[in-house]
Protein backbone atom coordinates (compact mmCIF):
# COMPACT_ATOMS: atom_id res chain seq x y z
CA UNK A 1 0.00 0.00 0.00
CA UNK A 2 1.20 3.31 -1.16
CA UNK A 3 1.33 6.73 1.21
CA UNK A 4 0.63 10.30 0.00
CA UNK A 5 1.25 13.25 2.13
CA UNK A 6 -1.10 16.27 1.78
CA UNK A 7 -0.62 18.93 4.19
CA UNK A 8 -0.13 17.55 7.59
CA UNK A 9 -2.04 14.25 7.25
CA UNK A 10 -0.57 10.74 6.06
CA UNK A 11 -3.24 9.37 4.32
CA UNK A 12 -3.63 5.62 2.23
CA UNK A 13 -3.59 6.22 -1.72
CA UNK A 14 -5.40 3.72 -3.52
CA UNK A 15 -3.15 1.90 -6.00
CA UNK A 16 -3.94 2.39 -9.79
CA UNK A 17 -4.35 -0.65 -11.78
CA UNK A 18 -6.92 -4.04 -10.34
CA UNK A 19 -6.95 -2.70 -6.96
CA UNK A 20 -9.54 0.44 -8.79
CA UNK A 21 -11.99 -2.93 -9.39
CA UNK A 22 -11.99 -3.50 -6.20
CA UNK A 23 -13.02 0.20 -4.91
CA UNK A 24 -15.77 -0.04 -7.87
CA UNK A 25 -17.22 -2.98 -6.68
CA UNK A 26 -17.38 -2.04 -2.67
CA UNK A 27 -19.19 1.50 -4.14
CA UNK A 28 -21.15 -0.69 -6.22
CA UNK A 29 -22.64 -2.88 -3.08
CA UNK A 30 -22.81 -0.06 -1.24
CA UNK A 31 -26.80 1.39 -1.15
CA UNK A 32 -27.43 3.68 -3.88
CA UNK A 33 -28.58 6.67 -1.31
CA UNK A 34 -25.92 6.59 0.69
CA UNK A 35 -23.68 9.74 1.00
CA UNK A 36 -20.04 9.57 0.17
CA UNK A 37 -19.94 6.06 -1.25
CA UNK A 38 -17.02 6.89 -2.62
CA UNK A 39 -15.40 7.73 0.48
CA UNK A 40 -16.98 4.41 2.30
CA UNK A 41 -15.52 2.75 -0.29
CA UNK A 42 -12.13 4.13 0.32
CA UNK A 43 -12.19 3.10 3.55
CA UNK A 44 -12.87 -0.23 3.55
CA UNK A 45 -10.78 -1.01 0.66
CA UNK A 46 -7.82 0.22 2.84
CA UNK A 47 -9.07 -1.83 6.14
CA UNK A 48 -9.09 -4.97 3.79
CA UNK A 49 -5.27 -4.05 2.34
CA UNK A 50 -3.79 -3.26 5.15
CA UNK A 51 -4.52 -6.18 7.40
CA UNK A 52 -4.27 -8.25 4.06
CA UNK A 53 -7.50 -9.31 4.31
CA UNK A 54 -8.96 -11.02 0.91
CA UNK A 55 -11.34 -8.44 -0.84
CA UNK A 56 -13.34 -11.15 -2.17
CA UNK A 57 -17.55 -10.31 -2.42
CA UNK A 58 -18.04 -12.34 0.77
CA UNK A 59 -15.42 -10.32 2.64
CA UNK A 60 -16.70 -7.16 1.05
CA UNK A 61 -19.98 -7.71 1.97
CA UNK A 62 -20.01 -9.32 5.28
CA UNK A 63 -18.32 -5.68 6.47
CA UNK A 64 -20.94 -3.89 4.78
CA UNK A 65 -23.93 -5.35 6.36
CA UNK A 66 -21.92 -5.01 9.99
CA UNK A 67 -21.85 -1.11 9.13
CA UNK A 68 -25.76 -0.95 8.02
CA UNK A 69 -26.75 -3.19 10.72
CA UNK A 70 -25.01 -0.99 13.32
CA UNK A 71 -24.72 2.32 12.22
CA UNK A 72 -27.08 2.66 8.86
CA UNK A 73 -23.53 4.06 7.12
CA UNK A 74 -23.32 6.75 9.35
CA UNK A 75 -19.53 7.28 11.30
CA UNK A 76 -20.89 8.42 14.34
CA UNK A 77 -24.36 7.38 14.68
CA UNK A 78 -26.83 9.41 17.33
CA UNK A 79 -28.84 7.34 19.94
CA UNK A 80 -31.96 7.69 21.24
CA UNK A 81 -32.23 9.16 24.61
CA UNK A 82 -28.85 9.45 25.75
CA UNK A 83 -28.74 12.35 27.99
CA UNK A 84 -30.98 10.05 29.84
CA UNK A 85 -29.23 6.95 29.08
CA UNK A 86 -25.92 9.06 30.57
CA UNK A 87 -27.84 10.56 33.44
CA UNK A 88 -29.03 7.26 34.39
CA UNK A 89 -25.80 5.62 34.34
CA UNK A 90 -24.65 8.55 36.52
CA UNK A 91 -26.16 7.49 38.93
CA UNK A 92 -26.47 3.91 39.06
CA UNK A 93 -22.45 4.43 39.13
CA UNK A 94 -22.55 6.59 42.06
CA UNK A 95 -24.89 4.44 44.11
CA UNK A 96 -22.57 1.36 43.46
CA UNK A 97 -19.56 3.79 45.29
CA UNK A 98 -22.17 5.40 48.02
CA UNK A 99 -21.58 9.09 46.66
CA UNK A 100 -24.98 11.01 47.45
CA UNK A 101 -27.46 12.35 44.90
CA UNK A 102 -26.60 15.66 45.82
CA UNK A 103 -23.41 15.46 45.46
CA UNK A 104 -23.96 14.03 41.63
CA UNK A 105 -26.27 17.08 40.72
CA UNK A 106 -23.49 19.37 42.64
CA UNK A 107 -20.72 17.95 40.51
CA UNK A 108 -22.67 18.66 37.47
CA UNK A 109 -23.43 21.81 37.96
CA UNK A 110 -19.32 22.69 37.95
CA UNK A 111 -18.66 25.21 34.83
CA UNK A 112 -16.12 23.65 31.84
CA UNK A 113 -13.31 25.87 30.46
CA UNK A 114 -16.24 27.30 28.21
CA UNK A 115 -18.13 28.38 30.99
CA UNK A 116 -21.12 25.97 30.34
CA UNK A 117 -22.33 23.62 32.84
CA UNK A 118 -21.42 19.87 32.56
CA UNK A 119 -25.07 18.93 33.26
CA UNK A 120 -25.68 20.98 30.40
CA UNK A 121 -23.51 19.82 28.05
CA UNK A 122 -24.91 16.19 28.96
CA UNK A 123 -28.23 17.45 27.93
CA UNK A 124 -26.91 18.19 24.57
CA UNK A 125 -25.22 14.65 24.07
CA UNK A 126 -26.25 13.15 20.66
CA UNK A 127 -23.63 10.87 20.01
CA UNK A 128 -21.11 8.01 21.60
CA UNK A 129 -18.22 10.54 20.84
CA UNK A 130 -19.94 13.44 22.38
CA UNK A 131 -20.23 11.38 25.59
CA UNK A 132 -17.37 9.85 25.36
CA UNK A 133 -15.50 13.24 25.01
CA UNK A 134 -17.70 14.84 27.90
CA UNK A 135 -16.82 11.80 30.48
CA UNK A 136 -12.86 12.54 29.64
CA UNK A 137 -13.66 16.02 30.96
CA UNK A 138 -15.49 14.80 34.24
CA UNK A 139 -13.36 12.42 34.98
CA UNK A 140 -10.19 14.81 34.89
CA UNK A 141 -12.20 17.96 35.67
CA UNK A 142 -14.71 17.19 38.50
CA UNK A 143 -13.36 16.28 41.47
CA UNK A 144 -16.03 12.95 42.16
CA UNK A 145 -15.17 12.35 38.29
CA UNK A 146 -11.95 9.90 39.18
CA UNK A 147 -14.31 8.05 41.81
CA UNK A 148 -17.34 7.95 40.05
CA UNK A 149 -15.91 6.14 37.07
CA UNK A 150 -12.67 4.64 38.47
CA UNK A 151 -10.83 6.59 36.00
CA UNK A 152 -12.05 4.92 32.95
CA UNK A 153 -14.20 6.08 30.56
CA UNK A 154 -17.74 3.94 30.50
CA UNK A 155 -18.22 4.05 27.08
CA UNK A 156 -16.92 1.35 26.06
CA UNK A 157 -17.81 0.81 21.77
CA UNK A 158 -18.58 3.30 18.98
CA UNK A 159 -17.87 4.22 15.33
CA UNK A 160 -19.89 2.64 12.39
CA UNK A 161 -19.46 -0.76 12.73
CA UNK A 162 -19.80 -0.35 16.75
CA UNK A 163 -16.03 -2.45 17.78
CA UNK A 164 -15.21 -2.06 20.98
CA UNK A 165 -12.66 0.72 21.93
CA UNK A 166 -10.91 -1.47 24.44
CA UNK A 167 -10.29 -4.57 21.56
CA UNK A 168 -9.13 -1.40 19.21
CA UNK A 169 -7.19 -0.39 21.74
CA UNK A 170 -5.82 -4.00 22.18
CA UNK A 171 -5.17 -3.89 18.69
CA UNK A 172 -3.90 -0.60 17.24
CA UNK A 173 -0.19 -1.73 16.16
CA UNK A 174 0.21 -1.55 11.94
CA UNK A 175 -2.97 0.73 12.05
CA UNK A 176 -2.77 2.99 8.56
CA UNK A 177 -3.77 6.39 9.59
CA UNK A 178 -1.73 9.09 11.46
CA UNK A 179 -3.29 9.32 15.27
CA UNK A 180 -4.63 12.46 15.50
CA UNK A 181 -5.61 12.07 19.00
CA UNK A 182 -6.02 8.53 20.80
CA UNK A 183 -7.18 5.17 19.47
CA UNK A 184 -10.44 6.00 21.38
CA UNK A 185 -11.02 8.82 19.12
CA UNK A 186 -10.21 7.43 16.39
CA UNK A 187 -12.56 4.41 16.80
CA UNK A 188 -15.38 7.29 16.09
CA UNK A 189 -14.13 8.30 13.02
CA UNK A 190 -15.49 6.39 9.93
CA UNK A 191 -11.71 5.24 9.02
CA UNK A 192 -10.85 3.89 12.15
CA UNK A 193 -14.53 2.39 13.49
CA UNK A 194 -14.02 0.60 9.63
CA UNK A 195 -10.62 -0.58 10.35
CA UNK A 196 -11.04 -1.86 13.46
CA UNK A 197 -14.59 -2.95 12.77
CA UNK A 198 -12.99 -5.54 9.78
CA UNK A 199 -10.37 -6.86 12.24
CA UNK A 200 -12.52 -8.11 14.90
CA UNK A 201 -15.34 -9.40 11.95
CA UNK A 202 -12.53 -10.72 9.26
CA UNK A 203 -9.15 -10.50 11.67
CA UNK A 204 -9.32 -13.87 12.84
CA UNK A 205 -9.14 -17.53 11.65
CA UNK A 206 -12.09 -19.64 12.23
CA UNK A 207 -13.61 -22.98 11.75
CA UNK A 208 -16.80 -21.88 10.27
CA UNK A 209 -18.44 -22.67 6.77
CA UNK A 210 -21.10 -20.30 6.81
CA UNK A 211 -20.59 -16.41 7.65
CA UNK A 212 -23.50 -16.60 10.02
CA UNK A 213 -21.46 -17.73 12.26
CA UNK A 214 -18.97 -14.65 12.22
CA UNK A 215 -21.71 -12.29 12.83
CA UNK A 216 -22.56 -14.07 16.11
CA UNK A 217 -19.31 -13.85 16.97
CA UNK A 218 -18.99 -9.95 16.39
CA UNK A 219 -21.61 -9.74 18.88
CA UNK A 220 -20.66 -12.38 21.32
CA UNK A 221 -16.69 -12.75 20.74
CA UNK A 222 -14.34 -14.53 18.91
CA UNK A 223 -14.79 -17.98 18.96
CA UNK A 224 -18.01 -18.08 20.62
CA UNK A 225 -19.99 -19.83 18.22
CA UNK A 226 -17.27 -22.94 17.82
CA UNK A 227 -17.58 -22.75 22.07
CA UNK A 228 -21.19 -22.97 22.40
CA UNK A 229 -20.93 -25.77 20.01
CA UNK A 230 -18.41 -27.23 21.99
CA UNK A 231 -20.77 -26.88 25.34
CA UNK A 232 -23.32 -28.67 23.46
CA UNK A 233 -21.41 -31.29 22.96
CA UNK A 234 -20.47 -31.01 26.47
CA UNK A 235 -24.06 -31.33 28.07
CA UNK A 236 -24.90 -34.17 25.82
CA UNK A 237 -21.95 -36.03 26.85
CA UNK A 238 -22.07 -35.36 30.40
CA UNK A 239 -26.30 -35.35 30.26
CA UNK A 240 -25.57 -31.81 32.19
CA UNK A 241 -27.69 -28.73 30.89
CA UNK A 242 -25.23 -26.12 30.32
CA UNK A 243 -25.35 -22.11 29.37
CA UNK A 244 -24.64 -21.78 25.70
CA UNK A 245 -23.18 -18.68 25.73
CA UNK A 246 -19.44 -19.63 24.46
CA UNK A 247 -17.37 -18.54 27.58
CA UNK A 248 -15.91 -21.92 28.43
CA UNK A 249 -13.59 -20.51 30.68
CA UNK A 250 -13.79 -17.97 33.38
CA UNK A 251 -11.38 -15.35 32.98
CA UNK A 252 -8.43 -16.25 36.19
CA UNK A 253 -10.70 -18.72 37.79
CA UNK A 254 -8.41 -20.38 40.65
CA UNK A 255 -7.97 -23.49 39.56
CA UNK A 256 -10.40 -24.94 42.62
CA UNK A 257 -13.16 -22.90 41.19
CA UNK A 258 -14.06 -23.81 38.06
CA UNK A 259 -16.97 -22.59 36.05
CA UNK A 260 -19.70 -24.66 34.78
CA UNK A 261 -18.67 -25.53 31.91
CA UNK A 262 -15.52 -26.51 32.77
CA UNK A 263 -16.77 -28.39 36.36
CA UNK A 264 -18.86 -30.40 33.13
CA UNK A 265 -15.46 -31.27 31.49
CA UNK A 266 -14.14 -32.73 34.79
CA UNK A 267 -17.04 -35.09 35.08
CA UNK A 268 -15.61 -36.32 31.73
CA UNK A 269 -11.86 -36.67 33.23
CA UNK A 270 -11.94 -40.72 33.54
CA UNK A 271 -13.63 -40.75 30.24
CA UNK A 272 -11.01 -38.26 28.58
CA UNK A 273 -8.02 -39.42 30.25
CA UNK A 274 -7.33 -36.17 31.82
CA UNK A 275 -6.92 -34.50 35.14
CA UNK A 276 -8.39 -31.06 35.61
CA UNK A 277 -4.92 -29.56 35.22
CA UNK A 278 -4.87 -31.04 31.73
CA UNK A 279 -8.24 -29.82 31.06
CA UNK A 280 -7.74 -26.67 32.53
CA UNK A 281 -4.78 -26.10 30.05
CA UNK A 282 -6.65 -27.39 27.37
CA UNK A 283 -9.54 -24.80 27.93
CA UNK A 284 -7.22 -21.76 28.08
CA UNK A 285 -7.17 -22.19 24.12
CA UNK A 286 -10.89 -21.29 23.65
CA UNK A 287 -10.04 -18.38 22.29
CA UNK A 288 -7.58 -19.64 19.45
CA UNK A 289 -8.26 -21.60 16.71
CA UNK A 290 -6.09 -24.29 17.79
CA UNK A 291 -8.22 -25.17 20.62
CA UNK A 292 -10.66 -26.84 17.12
CA UNK A 293 -7.78 -29.60 16.81
CA UNK A 294 -6.64 -30.11 20.50
CA UNK A 295 -7.23 -33.36 22.13
CA UNK A 296 -10.20 -32.53 24.59
CA UNK A 297 -12.04 -30.60 21.65
CA UNK A 298 -11.77 -34.31 19.62
CA UNK A 299 -12.29 -36.48 22.99
CA UNK A 300 -15.61 -34.33 24.15
CA UNK A 301 -17.40 -34.55 20.38
CA UNK A 302 -16.18 -38.49 20.00
CA UNK A 303 -17.74 -39.20 23.50
CA UNK A 304 -20.83 -36.74 22.69
CA UNK A 305 -21.62 -38.38 19.07
CA UNK A 306 -21.28 -41.57 20.54
CA UNK A 307 -24.19 -40.79 22.99
CA UNK A 308 -26.07 -38.98 20.36
CA UNK A 309 -26.09 -41.26 17.41
CA UNK A 310 -25.06 -38.65 14.76
CA UNK A 311 -22.67 -35.72 14.33
CA UNK A 312 -23.24 -32.80 16.16
CA UNK A 313 -22.48 -28.81 14.45
CA UNK A 314 -19.33 -27.80 15.43
CA UNK A 315 -20.39 -24.50 15.25
CA UNK A 316 -23.73 -23.02 16.69
CA UNK A 317 -24.80 -19.44 17.56
CA UNK A 318 -24.57 -18.76 21.48
CA UNK A 319 -27.47 -18.27 23.37
CA UNK A 320 -27.05 -14.84 24.72
CA UNK A 321 -29.68 -11.94 25.54
CA UNK A 322 -28.00 -8.30 24.57
CA UNK A 323 -28.13 -5.95 27.49
CA UNK A 324 -27.10 -2.58 26.85
CA UNK A 325 -29.21 0.43 27.92
CA UNK A 326 -29.27 1.62 24.22
CA UNK A 327 -31.30 -1.57 23.51
CA UNK A 328 -35.11 -1.10 24.19
CA UNK A 329 -36.56 -4.54 23.68
CA UNK A 330 -35.34 -8.19 24.54
CA UNK A 331 -32.69 -8.93 21.78
CA UNK A 332 -30.12 -11.59 21.04
CA UNK A 333 -26.57 -13.11 20.06
CA UNK A 334 -29.16 -14.85 17.18
CA UNK A 335 -31.24 -11.78 16.40
CA UNK A 336 -28.36 -9.88 15.76
CA UNK A 337 -26.42 -12.76 13.97
CA UNK A 338 -29.54 -13.38 11.40
CA UNK A 339 -30.14 -9.76 10.69
CA UNK A 340 -27.01 -9.22 9.87
CA UNK A 341 -26.41 -12.29 7.87
CA UNK A 342 -30.17 -11.26 5.92
CA UNK A 343 -28.30 -7.77 5.10
CA UNK A 344 -25.00 -9.75 3.92
CA UNK A 345 -27.28 -11.95 1.41
CA UNK A 346 -29.41 -9.20 0.29
CA UNK A 347 -25.52 -7.78 -0.63
CA UNK A 348 -24.26 -10.36 -2.34
CA UNK A 349 -27.65 -9.84 -4.26
CA UNK A 350 -26.98 -6.49 -5.18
Amino acid sequence: MLLVTTGCNTVPQVPAGPARDVHAEIEQRIPAKTPDRDGWAADIQTALAAQRIEPNTENICAVLAVIEQESGYRADPPVDNLPQIARQEIRRRASAVRIPGLMVDAGLKIRALDGISYGDKLARVRTERDLSRLYEEIIDRVPMGRRLFAGKNPVQTGGAMQVGIPFAQAHAQGYPYPVQSSIRDEVFSRRGGIYFGTMHLLGYQTPYTRKVHRFADYNAGWYASRNAAFQSAVAMATGITLELDGDVLVPDAALDKPGQTERAVRSLGPQLGMDERLIRRALEQADTLAFSDSELHHRVFDLAEARAGHALPRAMIPGIRLDSPKITRELTTEWFANRVDERYRQCLAR
